[in-house]
């Protein structure tokens, strides 16, 4: 297996924020508390240490074994969460959504990631533990988003009414789809065990939360991964005091609609409400909305006065659900954490909340970029060079890759950059004429400028459309290798799943990929398999 990488910075798939962010640029530093470097976990150990009751350790380890109960965790998963019992032990967390069989690779990613990471920590600060931990996000309602898988470009749909915390959801009826995915991954080995892998997940667990946590338990128990559930009335009790707050004094949006005034030369990835706090039960989450004195329940006849809103939160802490705003210093106010690992745009958001944390004086994790990946086969990567491409070349958009190659191959020049720069000068000398007889004669010139322009934009384009004819082959490969690698002219991390790779490789899938994987190292890997 062999390794390239580009800058994130060059493949063309991020943001300004976060470009400007791994860049550390001057004007982002007071949005974080500190960059992504092992020198600088010295320091978070220390605060954190510090800003963490221990109280809440016992709380965390006493609910983590309950939610363990009924499944087989590895002994080093065991072990990992008798440690969050010491003071000395740290976390590096992680969250998603609860995607049908894990969704997209970068899912996949996420969690590597943040194994990695605990593992470069524990060499480079041996007196301390670190514990990787995945964070499901089971209160999310948007079921339309992870309903759904790829398996070899067929999407693999499951199809039901759905409201409220998809955790609760039951998962009734997913023997369909084990029946869709078993016929397009084969009678392998590897394809058995991942049929299997489905069928205990999803047919042997009632609902999504379940399953989810067993089919991420064995896909990385062997690594010690924990995984935790917020969905806990003994963990809601621990946020009483913030959502309290919240509800009182709406800090969390005073904070980050004064910060996101700080990111106006970005597209802020989302914008608080007044109250950032959802009403949820089995089939229900919705939208806490403060109207005058009285607290109503969007979209339902439910309302609450104050006192019997505190009084429902004092009995009831479940039914309160933190939105994006207020899940991160959820999760923050019960781990011992130290970073969180996520995409771009979950990033994007966590730089809008230092301030609120800071409000809530909860201390702020390290945002680490995770890892990305291309993972190509020795075949393609053969069909690239016999093309004359680069990797670098397949990152780019796919029409603008054609006109590109289209102009190496081709014996004539079709960039007329030189020539619009010619007649740019020659009107430059026919405006100063007009000036000096006649300036009405200057609209004149203008028009026929725009006319020439275009002209020339028109010759050029005919031009590259014939050349196109003449290496039409060449370029009809072009566009098919990339299509293989960038699916619907996409990341492939963003459609395929884990499952397509498993099926060749096994659960070694997991160790080729954690091989090469460093997230602090700010490159895009391109991984290729034999």
């Amino acid at each position: 297996m062999d390794y390239d990488c580009i800058s994130y910075q060059k493949s063309g798939y991020f943001t300004k924020l976060m470009m400007d962010y791994l860049d550390e640029k001057p004007e982002l530093k007071q949005l974080y508390n500190r960059f992504p470097t092992l020198d600088n976990f010295k320091a978070q150990i220390v605060e954190k240490q510090h800003n963490y009751p221990f109280e809440h350790r016992e709380i965390l380890v006493s609910e983590l074994e309950k939610q363990y109960a009924c499944f087989e965790p590895s002994e080093t998963t065991l072990n990992h969460i008798k440690l969050l019992n010491l003071s000395n032990t740290f976390t590096i967390t992680t969250g998603h959504q609860l995607n049908l069989f894990t969704g997209p690779l970068y899912f996949i990613y996420k969690i590597v990631s943040t194994i990695n990471l605990c593992k470069q920590l524990k060499k480079e600060y041996p007196e301390n533990n670190f514990v990787p931990v995945y964070w499901m996000a089971t209160e999310d309602h948007d079921f339309e988003e992870i309903s759904f898988f790829y398996c070899k470009g067929q999407k693999i749909q499951w199809n039901r009414e759905s409201s409220g915390p998809v955790g609760r959801l039951s998962t009734a009826g997913l023997d369909v789809l084990l029946t869709i995915f078993s016929n397009e991954i084969g009678t392998s080995e590897n394809a058995l065990a991942l049929k299997k892998l489905f069928e205990n997940a999803y047919l042997n667990h009632t609902n999504l939360a379940d399953a989810t946590r067993y089919l991420i338990n064995e896909l990385f128990k062997d690594e010690g991964l924990v995984i935790i559930d917020g969905d806990s009335v003994a963990l809601k009790k621990v946020f009483i005091p913030y959502v309290e707050k919240e509800l009182l004094e709406q800090t969390s949006y005073k904070k980050v609609t004064e910060t996101n005034t700080l990111l106006k030369d970005y597209d802020v990835q989302v914008n608080p409400r007044e109250l950032n706090l959802f009403y949820m039960e089995n089939n229900l989450r919705e939208r806490i909305v403060l109207e005058k004195e009285t607290y109503k329940i969007n979209n339902t006849s439910i309302q609450f006065s104050k006192v019997e809103l505190l009084s429902e939160l004092e009995n009831h802490p479940e039914k309160f659900s933190p939105n994006v705003i207020l899940r991160p210093l959820y999760q923050e106010v019960l781990l011992p954490n130290l970073a969180y690992i996520g995409g771009g745009g979950e990033l994007a958001y966590w730089l809008e909340l230092k301030s609120n944390f800071e409000a809530n004086t909860t201390t702020f994790p390290i945002l680490v970029l995770r890892n990305s990946a291309l993972l190509a086969h020795r075949k393609q990567e053969q069909k690239i060079k016999k093309l004359g491409l680069t990797w670098q070349d397949l990152f780019v958009k796919q029409q603008e890759l054609l006109n590109r190659k289209v102009s190496d191959f081709s014996n004539i020049t079709i960039d007329f950059t030189e020539q619009k720069e010619i007649l740019k000068k020659q009107f430059e000398a026919l405006y100063k004429i007009a000036q000096q007889t006649d300036k009405s004669f200057i609209g004149a010139v203008k028009a026929q400028e725009v006319k020439q322009m275009k002209g020339l934009d028109h010759i050029e384009k005919r031009l590259l459309k014939a050349e196109k004819r003449v290496h039409h082959d060449l370029l009809v490969r072009i566009v098919s290798i990339q299509n293989e690698l960038f699916p619907n002219q996409s990341l492939q991390e963003r459609k395929a799943n884990f499952s397509e790779f498993y099926i060749e490789y096994g659960q070694e899938f997991f160790k080729k990929i954690g091989a090469f994987f460093d997230p602090l190292d700010a490159h895009f890997s391109i991984l290729i398999f034999e």
